[in-house]
């Protein structure tokens, strides 16, 4: 499976890069499906509805389906949380999936950075890191994309995992 990351501390503009390239990647003819890491507790499902009441019923996992789309929901409990791999072995073949957030696992990976919010560059120090997209101009030892420039990006992954 081709894998690539996007990166980058919050407000780094990571969210509206990732959304551009699947957006221009599935453009060009290639499937694409997407992984997100979150760091705080969420919910894709609604108090009140049946498949809450199922959940918070005790189901180990609750698949909700329609002719439109269908989704499961595992519920963790007292479970490690899975790992990427784990997550991965669970979606269905596509040409790539891109990755947002998992900044510390192995996968090569492109950095959002934003100037105005202050924080350090991944990049420094960390060699998966292999191009950055940046609101500013800077010197790297590795390629620097304008943020904004979407069809750069997607042309750079491309190339890296083999579909270009």
């Amino acid at each position: 499976m081709r894998l690539y990351g996007i990166v980058g501390w919050k407000n780094a503009g990571k969210t509206g890069l990732m959304e551009r390239l699947v957006a221009e990647i599935c453009a060009r003819g290639f499937s694409v499906s997407t992984v997100k890491h979150a760091h705080h507790v969420f919910d894709v499902d609604q108090p009140g509805k049946d498949s809450y009441r199922h959940r918070t019923a005790g189901a180990t996992e609750v698949l909700l389906a329609s002719r439109k789309r269908f989704a499961l929901m595992h519920e963790l409990r007292d479970e490690d949380e899975p790992t990427l791999d784990d997550l991965l072995a669970k979606l269905a073949p596509v040409d790539l999936v891109l990755i947002e957030g998992y900044k510390r696992d192995a996968h090569p990976k492109v950095e959002a950075f934003r100037a105005e919010t202050r924080n350090p560059l991944i990049a420094t120090e960390d060699a998966t890191v292999r191009a950055v997209a940046s609101d500013t101009p800077m010197a790297l030892d590795r390629p620097v994309f304008d943020l904004d420039d979407t069809a750069a990006i997607a042309d750079f992954i491309l190339g890296e995992v083999g579909l270009a």
